[in-house]
């Protein structure tokens, strides 16, 4: 059982209908393909980063089947990607929405804005990689758009702003979502 802060714990499912444990399951795997394809192949080297957990029981049934039975989470995480490209620091938070209009803030929290803001003031590359699974879009969004949204009070972008401002993923079989190339368009924009 993991506790997550200021949330249910995990396990519990008050709506039975509620996916939204797994949403961002599929866009998550196709990128972690894509790290590997990118690393194999010594393109990048970018990785799922970890979320640090305080293990409070472990159970021994045998010394070499240990198992956690109950952990916390330690700190609210930052962001879910971060490696190098061309010797520049790449961060980035990947989401999924089945909403065909906008892309809610709703699961962008603050301390991750302010992570993004520190990334972006010291040189680094941070974005967003956005799924809208009811066009099976993959968006690459400058993280500043979303910064610079959430400071004018914004709830969302539209869908539109993200077509209009950010960069389509090409979907393909290696890598998955080659989403360099629309890091090298956002490089030449800057």
């Amino acid at each position: 059982m993991i506790n997550y802060p200021n949330q249910k714990k995990e396990g519990t499912n008050n709506n039975k209908n509620d996916n939204s444990s797994n949403r961002g399951m599929s866009l998550e795997q196709d990128l972690d393909y894509t790290n590997k394809y990118y690393l194999h192949h010594n393109i990048a080297n970018i990785h799922k980063k970890p979320t640090p957990i305080q293990i409070v029981k472990v159970d021994y049934p045998k010394r070499q089947a240990a198992k956690i039975t109950e952990a916390y989470f330690k700190l609210p995480s930052t962001t879910d990607y971060n490696g190098i490209y061309q010797g520049k620091y790449l961060d980035f938070e990947a989401k999924e929405t089945r909403n065909k209009t906008k892309f809610i803030f709703t699961n962008i929290h603050k301390h991750q804005i302010e992570h993004l803001k520190s990334v972006i003031y010291h040189g680094g590359i941070a974005f967003f990689i956005i799924k809208f699974t009811s066009f099976n879009e993959v968006y690459l969004l400058s993280a500043q758009i979303v910064i610079d949204a959430i400071n004018s009070g914004a709830k969302s972008l539209s869908y539109d702003i993200i077509n209009a401002e950010g960069f389509l993923i090409k979907q393909g079989y290696q890598p998955r979502l080659d989403y360099l190339k629309a890091i090298d368009q956002l490089i030449n924009l800057r």
